[in-house]
């Protein structure tokens, strides 16, 4: 089948409100600062009323940001997740119509309201984020459609969603939909403690699914129990697939079968917010495999993508990437 879509992805659908505010306003309101808190739909309501008129609203969400940045480096995307028919259900997809990235699940009607990251910036940068997750936690297997998985290159899933046993049943769906139709299967840990919490169905993935795995460094010591990186590296090198594992300033390291190859962080002046480095390196290396790069230049991709989310706030490149790849000859 003709493939006519770099990269589908799955993700938890979260809208983020950021605004900037001063400390006397975190105070007011009690928000801890510079840490993320589980909120429900009644104080979500009542953060988005107080939060200062500057804000912005970005379609977010892990899964989603690699699509925006895939978006960035010239990718096609497509991206499956689950929105309320609501304001900021329709904010999402909006958000992702104008990124030319395809969205087109079907939103619930009833239920809990979309899902929302009220974002409150910090004069000194830091960020308090008051995560309600709302409609987000209402994917099922309904959402899945075969025309939209079948026609990708690689199916892209955020390992957040074995959070909800609905999630992770639509998550099987697609990887069955996937094999059958010979998309590669890509799966990011997310977490160190979402690693912990499915250690042994990661590992299950990993022996009869996956081809890719994304992991910053402490999600793959976790995966296989370990406090030792190399001995991480070797259990991947014993794996057929591909793993991309970030190590921050370290750069990254790409594990296959008999290759090994450790990439250097892409160089920027300062780091401003680290938020969203991880989505953007995935974008990179996938954009880099769909598109024919050797691994190492997969690498290379997904660190200029990191770097450059890193070097302002906010999740989503500031920079066209495309631009910065083709400046470092790399694209």
């Amino acid at each position: 089948m003709t493939k006519i879509c770099d990269v589908v992805a799955m993700g938890n659908a979260i809208v983020d409100v950021l605004a900037p505010v001063e400390d006397e306003f975190l105070a007011t309101h009690g928000i801890v600062k510079g840490v993320m808190t589980l909120i429900d739909e009644a104080r979500a309501k009542q953060l988005y009323d107080v939060l200062p008129g500057m804000r912005r609203e970005i379609a977010g969400g892990s899964a989603a940001n690699t699509m925006a940045a895939l978006a960035s480096l010239g990718g096609n995307g497509h991206y499956i997740g689950k929105v309320r028919d609501d304001r900021l259900g329709h904010a999402f997809a909006s958000g992702m119509k104008e990124l030319d990235i395809g969205f087109t699940a079907t939103p619930a009607t009833e239920g809990p309201a979309t899902a929302c990251c009220m974002i409150a910036v910090a004069e000194d940068g830091q960020r308090s984020m008051n995560t309600y997750l709302g409609a987000c936690r209402g994917l099922t297997p309904d959402d899945i459609r075969e025309e939209e998985i079948s026609v990708a290159k690689i199916l892209y899933i955020e390992g957040y969603l074995w959070d909800m046993d609905a999630a992770k049943d639509a998550s099987r769906k697609a990887i069955a939909i996937a094999k059958k139709s010979g998309v590669k299967i890509a799966f990011t840990l997310s977490d160190p403690f979402c690693v912990g919490r499915f250690r042994e169905e990661f590992l299950e993935l990993l022996d009869n699914d996956l081809d890719i795995v994304f992991a910053n460094e402490d999600e793959a010591k976790a995966l296989f129990s370990t406090k030792d990186f190399d001995s991480a590296l070797r259990n991947f090198s014993d794996w057929n697939g591909t793993a991309a594992i970030t190590r921050s300033e370290k750069g990254c390291t790409v594990v296959g079968r008999d290759f090994v190859k450790s990439v250097p962080a892409y160089p920027i002046e300062n780091v401003v917010d680290t938020t969203g480095a991880g989505d953007a390196f995935a974008a990179g290396f996938l954009y880099g495999m769909t598109h024919g790069k050797a691994l190492d230049d997969c690498g290379r991709l997904g660190a200029l993508a990191a770097g450059e989310v890193i070097s302002h706030f906010g999740a989503r490149p500031a920079a066209v990437l495309r631009d910065l790849a083709a400046a470092a000859k790399l694209i």
